[in-house]
């Protein structure tokens, strides 16, 4: 086989055991920086060996095995390393405990690793970039051309992540720390899918690829933690959303707004999933995240644009306020309100947001405040609130949106 073969080959099994193979390897050594260096030696050597000796038949757990053994001699080499100490320093620790707990109250290492990548102790850049990597099994390119930026940065927040946690080692939360780590995962995720679903910058109104990888790491969370409601919560509001991904734009590339959109090509099959997961998650209680699945719900349900029920968005999106106020959910509301007949409500709740430092430089600003100005018949005043809308967005694709919305409006 071809060194090219077998690059393709060593690719595809990465992508489905690569993350298994670090969580493994980093309880073993409780390091998850040296774990990935480990994995990463463990491809070096597959690329070296299976071109000459032929791939092996079950080539995960021929990766899996031989990543255990290099990570078995660090084991060694520091267990050696730590008698010579003790030769020299009576104050030196001894030999590397063996006798760990490995049947936590969660017991996965793969759960693990995902906790881990969300530690505290990271930035919110650090995590996504580490979840990227650790999880998804993205190169550093690939997060660099995700994120759009140079790969040097992406680069770098990979290896300042890496080197924070090392002081923290690989550790899951105690049981009462999981609900608000879980928290930061399920934020982690959901970020990463946001950026796919609304790209902040550069030239695509969408990156499919990073919701793909976001509602799969929400899949795995979901089948480690069937019985966390919001984890269903947060994996049927992506199934859904990521459902309208093929009719958001047209056959030239350019932005479709929801209203606007083609529904005969949403994706029937992710709806389908969507709305599974939503009843679990509202069985098992719910929270912010399954009420934003309810929200994109009734958008699925509805066969025309006409048909949405925005009478119960806008009142699913009242309880939203209460249980997690944020601008950007008030802002929705506004536009919710605006939708059920009452824009005059809607534009009050977009001006009581003025003073808001998070939206002063936010597009949808003065885009929500224009779509509501059009709804009350003001087109001069939401035309120049588009014009302004389009000087504050980085994606080229809303920038085009905006202005051919308010040449629209005159």
């Amino acid at each position: 086989m071809s060194v090219e073969s077998v690059r393709r080959v060593v690719d595809a099994v990465w992508r489905i055991d690569g993350a298994h193979i670090v969580a493994g390897i980093a309880r073993l050594v409780n390091d998850v920086g040296l774990a990935e260096e480990i994995a990463q030696d463990t491809l070096v050597i597959a690329l070296e060996q299976w071109p000459r000796d032929g791939v092996p038949d079950d080539p995960g757990p021929w990766l899996r095995a031989t990543a255990r053994h290099r990570a078995i001699d660090v084991i060694r080499r520091r267990t050696r390393y730590a008698e010579k100490l003790r030769l020299f320093s009576r104050d030196a620790e001894g030999g590397v405990e063996d006798g760990t707990d490995l049947d936590d109250h969660i017991g996965d290492d793969l759960l693990r690793l995902i906790f881990t990548a969300a530690h505290p102790v990271l930035s919110t850049e650090g995590k996504v970039a580490l979840t990227l990597r650790l999880l998804g099994g993205l190169s550093t390119v690939e997060i660099a051309r995700a994120f759009l930026i140079p790969e040097a940065t992406a680069a770098q927040r990979i290896v300042r992540a890496k080197r924070m946690l090392s002081g923290v080692g690989f550790t899951m939360p105690t049981p009462a720390e999981t609900a608000e780590r879980l928290g930061a995962v399920l934020g982690v995720v959901y970020l990463i899918f946001n950026e796919g679903y609304s790209a902040t910058s550069g030239t695509d109104w969408a990156r499919p690829a990073l919701c793909s990888e976001a509602m799969r790491l929400g899949r795995v969370l979901a089948g480690l933690l069937p019985d966390e409601p919001e984890v269903h919560g947060l994996v049927a509001l992506m199934e859904l959303q990521a459902s309208r991904l093929p009719a958001r734009t047209d056959a030239d590339g350019r932005p479709v707004l929801l209203g606007d959109q083609d529904r005969r090509r949403w994706d029937r099959l992710l709806i389908r999933r969507g709305l599974a997961a939503l009843d679990r998650a509202e069985t098992l209680g719910g929270g912010p995240y399954t009420l934003q699945a309810a929200i994109a719900a009734c958008h699925a349900r509805a066969v025309s644009s006409d048909d949405t029920d925005w009478g119960r968005i806008a009142a699913l999106y009242e309880v939203l306020v209460y249980v997690r106020p944020s601008p950007v959910v008030r802002l929705n509301q506004a536009v919710a309100v605006g939708k059920a007949g009452d824009p005059a409500r809607g534009l009050r709740i977009v001006d009581a947001l003025s003073a808001e430092r998070a939206l002063r430089d936010y597009p949808q600003r003065p885009a929500v405040r224009g779509e509501l100005l059009a709804q009350l018949d003001r087109t001069p005043e939401a035309a120049a609130e588009f014009r302004r809308a389009a000087t504050l967005t980085h994606n080229e694709s809303e920038r085009t949106l905006f202005e051919a919305r308010a040449a629209e409006l005159g």
